[in-house]
């Protein structure tokens, strides 16, 4: 097969009959799998934000309060490994049994950590939920690819976006009721009960899918270096939260861990703004750091700056949660897919400038209501950004390669999140900001502290408005080339 002849199979629509081009994602030939998988997303996404209402009841109540941070970077470390072994696994067998496993590792952890008598046993079982939210991401988006066709994608990736809407605003408080009421342990434990009844919605539309195009055994190597890069991530993790000096031994073993086998891992020339693929996989870790990165310091910033309180410091947030959705959505109508690349673009301008207007707040003459306008912008070029990121990976991946590039794409958004974040703490605490727990406990941190962390954030954000200019790869003039080899190599 010519190049020509496999770059025009992997853009023809996966189905192209009459029926299929009259139906969206919820006529009838779709309408199952779409429910299930809102239905999947909207659960993990409740979970996600109602955690962070209980977390710090229960530990408290396991008398763990010296491993809370962990008990949020297992989740994290853990589903590192577990994208690039889902990516792996689908491609080999299809996403049917990833899905289903993952989903099943996600509810046990949710029991383990439900039923803990110790903190160590909580921590468990939040990285067992980091495996199983690992595995079921990467597989939802090769389900995407697979089973919906190419016009339809974008719209299948903006429900996506709108099945965390609902859970991001009634999730704390829903968690903060039965924390109160029932006991923190009940947050947990009732969750896998309601995962049944999307799994049986999904079920025959999963059994339908077509077979792996390249069945066999995963790529060991793969597996091995995404093992070696959740090892990094971790020890970094570890070390960022011990401020003594032998705290650099496990970050410089860190380092020595995630450098190298991260660049094996993401396609070749990821690092370089690689026209195509490899950028839209850099594009992505860009935009969640440095969005995460501004929005871990702005409620800090409310509360010490301005005087707010905690509640309305986060209700600070919820608009861009919102415009999220709505940005989402703007980019799955079928008259932008011809401006994709520049409206992701115009999404990482929009990020910075909303980053940059958070800086304004900093000034006690500005009305505090400018953080909430801000966020709202931010959340719109966020919307803008993310889905189309999701539409452009799956339009660019070869069939049979959507798990291993889904696996990267998300594996930039995590190490992208690590990274930034943890630039922006070693900011804060450069310029004099000290620890996050003694601003929380009085101590106030100098205005120019929380400057720097947002100067810093809306900079990454221009750069990612850059390499969305790289999206659209070439051959040749005028023909446009649909993927790249899926892994890396030391010039990544």
């Amino acid at each position: 097969m010519t190049a020509a002849e496999s770059a025009a199979e992997s853009v023809a629509p996966r189905a192209t009959d009459a029926t299929d081009r009259a139906e969206g994602i919820l006529g009838r030939r779709h309408r199952a799998l779409t429910l299930g998988i809102i239905s999947v997303v909207s659960l993990i996404a409740f979970e996600s934000s109602a955690v962070n209402t209980a977390m710090p009841v229960a530990a408290r109540a396991l008398d763990g309060i010296g491993l809370y941070a962990f008990a949020f970077s297992a989740f994290f470390t853990a589903s590192l490994f577990a994208m690039t072994l889902s990516g792996e696994w689908c491609d080999r067998s299809g996403p049917l049994v990833p899905l289903f496993t993952g989903i099943a590792a996600f509810g046990t952890g949710l029991v383990i950590a439900g039923s803990a008598q110790r903190m160590w046993m909580f921590v468990a079982g939040r990285g067992v939920q980091g495996i199983g939210g690992g595995l079921v991401i990467v597989a939802l988006y090769v389900v995407v690819g697979r089973a919906y066709p190419e016009r339809l994608r974008a719209s299948v990736m903006a429900s996506f976006s709108a099945a965390w809407v609902v859970p991001v605003i009634v999730g704390p408080l829903v968690a903060g009721t039965v924390t109160e009421q029932v006991g923190w342990r009940w947050v947990f434990l009732a969750i896998p009960v309601l995962i049944l009844l999307p799994l049986a919605v999904m079920l025959p539309a999963l059994r339908a899918l077509p077979p792996a195009v390249a069945p066999g055994t995963p790529d060991r190597r793969r597996i091995l270096l995404a093992l070696a890069v959740a090892a990094g991530a971790g020890l970094l993790q570890y070390a960022g939260q011990d401020l003594r000096p032998l705290a650099a031994v496990p970050a410089v073993a860190g380092l020595a861990l995630l450098v190298p086998c991260i660049r094996r891992l993401l396609p070749r020339g990821t690092f370089r703004a690689g026209r195509g693929l490899p950028s839209v996989v850099l594009l992505r870790g860009i935009a969640q750091g440095s969005f995460l990165a501004a929005e871990t310091f702005i409620p800090l910033m409310l509360v010490t700056e301005r005087g707010l309180s905690a509640t309305l410091a986060g209700l600070s947030l919820t608009g861009g949660g919102l415009t999220w959705a709505l940005g989402s959505y703007t980019q799955s109508r079928r008259r932008a897919e011809p401006y994709r690349e520049r409206l992701m673009s115009l999404g990482m301008v929009l990020v910075a400038l909303a980053v940059a207007l958070m800086s304004a707040v900093l000034v006690h003459g500005v009305p505090v209501w400018v953080a909430g306008a801000s966020w709202v912008i931010g959340g719109y070029g966020m919307g803008l950004t993310i889905s189309s990121g999701a539409v452009l990976l799956l339009k660019l991946s070869r069939r049979g390669e959507e798990g291993t590039n889904a696996a990267s794409l998300q594996t930039a958004d995590a190490l992208g999140s690590i990274v930034l974040v943890g630039l922006a703490g070693v900011l804060f605490v450069s310029f004099g900001g000290g620890s996050a727990s003694a601003a929380s406990a009085g101590a106030a941190a100098p205005a120019h502290a929380f400057a720097a962390v947002f100067a810093a954030a809306s900079a990454f954000a221009l750069v990612g408005a850059y390499v969305a200019t790289r999206l659209a790869p070439r051959d040749a003039p005028g023909r446009r080339v649909t993927s790249v080899p899926p892994s890396g190599d030391p010039g990544a």
